[in-house]
């Protein structure tokens, strides 16, 4: 059966690289769950062993990430957010600056996805009809989302993957990437501000297609942000995270204004379906044994896979080929012992390094595509301009600053 896991294993981690079959509508998700299924029907799988394969923690965790947002979500704050900044009267750069500011701050608490998704469509429109290019800012505001959400442990899906698998304290891990994530922050916005430096306004008048606004309901707001004070409460606790978060699920869900059908079909029921998938495929290459014989030749070569230098090159090309998320997955699997060190490097490195390419991260991928639906264009090689020097100066800083911590 090992044959069928490599060949599975491969051809999974290729589509993850590509983003979809070609020819078909089969995205990331799609071929993560046909893996699967292969891998059990074809059994080199157990059914009970792809059960318990699956981090179920990690996935509570996840979804009621998932169910705050929603709650902001369905309070209309993301309209809000998004009309503030693009009325301010503030000078394009300061707009800059404040976009920055507020994606970044959003994206640690809230998931970065959910803060790009729900923002760019009226940011867009709001600085169009001022007479500014989004582009720039559409950069800044998915490079901000990705930067803002390494300093915390709830800020992106890979950072909350690593801390249910290493258990890793919530404050403690603010502690060492929260000041890196705030240099990252700053580098953002004077990379991107930089690069277009003179450019920022539109060449000519342009008339943006309306967008329906959801007015801010303060009531469902001040339940979100009780929410959220309850959450980083219970992450401080003893109980685990897992139960932390499904409480919070739980408290949000019992509401008279936002129905139960209406919150729940707010969550990302796909991440989660590929997160569950990509658990089953990457055990089964673990019950093969070859990461493991993979590290010990590495090893005996005088390679260290877990060092600060290892996981930065390793983050880098995994990030920007087949995703921070699946990449991250893979790493652990091959380094089941890391230690809390290297799971908060790992952590923070592979989110700063999703800002190197378009295809770097989801943020990055949701923020252009959400600009396209109200006609603004970003190019792969616009994003790639600010991303490449962004991500380099980001990824620096970070390794001197974990060097020293």
């Amino acid at each position: 059966m090992t044959g069928l896991v490599v060949a599975v294993f491969a051809l999974t981690y290729l589509g993850m690289a590509a983003g979809r079959v070609p020819g078909l509508k089969v995205d990331r998700v799609g071929i993560a769950l046909i893996a699967a299924v292969v891998l059990v029907v074809g059994g080199a799988v157990a059914p009970p062993k792809a059960l318990a394969a699956i981090d179920f923690p990690t996935l509570f965790v996840l979804f009621g990430l998932m169910i705050l947002s929603a709650q902001f979500a369905a309070a209309g704050f993301y309209d809000w957010c998004s009309l503030r900044l693009a009325g301010s009267a503030a000078s394009p750069g300061r707009l800059l600056a404040l976009t920055v500011a507020v994606g970044g701050g959003l994206s640690a608490v809230l998931a970065n996805d959910v803060v790009v998704f729900a923002m760019t469509p009226l940011l867009c429109v709001g600085l169009e009809r001022r007479g500014l290019d989004p582009r720039p800012y559409v950069i800044a505001l998915a490079g901000a989302a990705n930067a803002g959400s390494a300093a915390t442990l709830i800020g992106n899906p890979q950072n909350i993957l690593i801390g249910q698998t290493g258990g890793l304290d919530f404050w403690s891990f603010a502690a060492v990437c929260g000041p890196p994530a705030v240099v990252a922050l700053a580098v953002t916005y004077g990379v991107v501000a930089w690069t277009w430096r003179g450019r920022l306004h539109l060449d000519g008048p342009v008339r943006p297609p309306a967008v329906a606004v959801q007015p801010l309901d303060r009531a469902m707001l001040v339940k979100g942000l009780a929410a959220t004070i309850l959450l980083l409460a219970l992450f401080s606790s003893p109980l685990p995270h897992a139960a932390g978060a499904l409480v919070v699920a739980a408290v949000l869900l019992v509401s008279r204004r936002l129905a139960t059908r209406t919150a729940l079909g707010l969550v990302d029921w796909p991440l989660l379906v590929l997160f569950a998938a990509l658990f089953t495929v990457t055990a089964a290459l673990a019950a093969t044994g070859l990461p493991g014989h993979a590290v010990e030749g590495l090893a005996a070569w005088g390679l260290a896979p877990d060092s600060l230098p290892a996981l930065a090159v390793l983050t880098l090309i995994g990030s920007n080929t087949i995703g921070n998320v699946p990449a991250d997955m893979l790493l652990l699997s091959v380094l089941p012992d890391l230690n809390e060190r290297a799971l908060t490097a790992l952590a923070l490195l592979s989110t700063l390094a999703g800002n190197l390419l378009l295809t770097g991260s989801l943020a990055n991928i949701i923020a252009v595509e959400r600009a396209a639906s109200v006609g603004v264009r970003v190019t792969f090689g616009d994003h790639a301009r600010c991303g490449i020097p962004m991500t380099v100066l980001s990824m620096a800083v970070a390794l001197g600053w974990l060097m020293i911590v």
